[in-house]
């Protein structure tokens, strides 16, 4: 389905950049300065389109509950760990964490009525990960870390734009995804799982096993 809106959005871009050439080609530029502007008009929103496709095609799929990586923590010192993230491409990215919890969020694209209706799922896309103190006073006063998964490489950021609007756009919905804090343990595995409602981290070793019960 997202390859299809993509496709379609380029076609459309193709289209504008057609007929932006058609208006800037046909006539003299001079007598034709308004003609110039339109065709100008045309190609820079064409661009945009295309821009808007790129990154609404970074999301992926969620039709239904899966896996999106794993995390893995190795301890470095107290309170800090080194967490490497394998996403489900197998795709792995190393960061430093400080701190007694961790977290996973990812940006959720919720379409609403007509693609709704038509069988349009929700999109995410993996956003950030972050450390946490147990205590208010950690938090204030301790190491903060929070990295970036992934991100918009193309200027335009479709999710941004949606949540600044509010409910002003019927067709679709910006919200995050989130894991629930959970410990950082030497050793422990987590498989990090993706639903309608959210983010799902479960554990993959006795290292987290453990971790949850000692934490719980």
């Amino acid at each position: 389905m997202y390859i299809a809106l993509a496709l379609f959005t380029i076609l459309l871009a193709l289209l504008l950049v057609f007929w932006g050439g058609q208006v800037l080609l046909s006539g003299r530029w001079l007598a034709g300065f308004i003609r110039g502007l339109v065709g100008l008009s045309f190609l820079g929103l064409a661009l945009g389109t295309v821009l808007v496709a790129a990154d609404v095609f970074s999301y992926r799929n969620l039709a239904r509950e899966h896996s999106v990586g794993t995390v893995s923590f190795r301890k470095v010192a107290k309170r800090q760990f080194e967490v490497k993230f394998s996403d489900a491409d197998g795709i792995a990215q190393t960061f430093e964490l400080h701190g007694d919890q961790w977290q996973l969020d990812a940006r959720v694209l919720k379409w609403q009525g007509p693609l709704a209706r038509w069988g349009v799922q929700p999109a995410y896309r993996l956003d950030r990960l972050s450390g946490r103190y147990l205590t208010l006073r950690d938090e204030r006063t301790q190491v903060r870390s929070v990295h970036q998964i992934s991100g918009s490489n193309y200027g335009i950021d479709v999710w941004h734009f949606v949540r600044n609007l509010g409910n002003r756009l019927p067709f679709v919905d910006a919200v995050y995804g989130s894991a629930t804090f959970l410990p950082m343990e030497d050793g422990a595995v987590f498989d990090v799982r993706i639903s309608h409602s959210g983010l799902l981290a479960r554990p993959l070793n006795q290292r987290a096993v453990s971790a949850l019960d000692h934490w719980q």
